[in-house]
């Protein structure tokens, strides 16, 4: 397997391969030029969110600056919305469904490496998808850890950090994020 076949499939690989490596410099490349353009340059912004994302519809906005590391990994339902300066490690899949949206400063972590020293320290990581459903809201600072799923309707609290997959309309917060409180949608 190459080490890319190994990362997509939630395996330890090695992430400074020549492939891998060219890939995060071709995304950085295209998410620099993205935060870069001003606001008289909406549509060329788009486009090239178009470029560097794995899926979109016509109906996302995502404020600059945005960073991520291969962007074809992320999935974007319709009716999107990026607050400024959030971050998606996307190693694995992140699918975001419809009407979602994310505060300022929001980060999306699929990435993570071995709890043990010595494999750790070979410079082996893998990572773990991530998925978020319909009609949720995610607030400013939070975290969104590598392996969850957060259901449809969820409101998940400013800086809060989801270590676990969250059920559906419920509004999550703190650090680990626990349930606080039912919605009725």
């Amino acid at each position: 397997m190459t080490e890319k076949e190994k990362m997509l499939s939630g395996q330890l690989y090695n992430a400074l391969d020549k492939t891998l490596s060219a890939e995060r410099h071709h995304a950085r490349m295209l998410f620099q030029k993205i935060n870069q353009l001003g606001e008289e340059s909406i549509e060329g912004r788009k486009d090239l969110f178009k470029e560097l994302l794995g899926k979109t519809t016509n109906n996302f906005w995502i404020e600059p600056p945005f960073y991520c590391d291969y962007g074809y990994n992320i999935e974007l339902g319709n009716k999107v919305f990026f607050n400024f300066n959030c971050c998606i490690l996307d190693v694995m899949p992140v699918k975001i469904g419809d009407n979602v949206f994310f505060g300022p400063h929001v980060q999306i972590y699929t990435a993570t490496h071995p709890m043990e020293a010595k494999i750790r320290n070979s410079m082996l990581e893998f990572a773990k998808p991530i998925t978020i459903g319909n009609d949720v809201w995610i607030g400013g600072g939070a975290i969104i850890c590598p392996g969850v799923t957060i259901g449809n309707g969820v409101v998940v609290g400013t800086g809060a950090v989801v270590t676990k997959d969250i059920v559906d309309n419920v509004f999550v917060g703190g650090n680990p994020a626990k349930v606080i409180k039912q919605i009725n949608n």
